[in-house]
């Protein structure tokens, strides 16, 4: 399931949910936040029901990027129980981005 978040509803939709949530921070004109999401998007298929995948854009939501420190996008962030449990920043490669899914759902 692929979701978009703001500033204003971040709490309710990532910090409260009962599954671990992958967000996507990034920026309309951020070229390597364009490469990566069709991954991105392939991911949030591929885990339905075990994985929530939100997008939420740093330029309209600047309080939450900072927040969670996101310095370059896209950074990806998950967050299991309410808490930011891994980090990566910058393109990756699907198969780097299905390590890291995998790795969050096993703790």
């Amino acid at each position: 399931m692929e979701i978009t978040v703001t500033d204003a509803d971040f709490e309710t939709k990532v910090i409260n949910s009962t599954i671990p949530v992958l967000v996507d921070f990034y920026a309309d004109w951020c070229q390597p936040c364009k490469m990566i999401a069709p991954l991105v998007d392939e991911l949030a298929r591929e885990y339905e029901g075990k994985l929530i995948v939100a997008k939420l854009n740093v330029d309209d939501n600047p309080a939450t990027a900072q927040k969670y420190n996101v310095m370059g996008i896209p950074t990806l962030l998950f967050f299991k129980s309410g808490k930011p449990v891994k980090q990566l920043v910058g393109y990756q490669e699907k198969p780097a981005l299905q390590k890291a899914v995998d790795e969050v759902l096993n703790w």
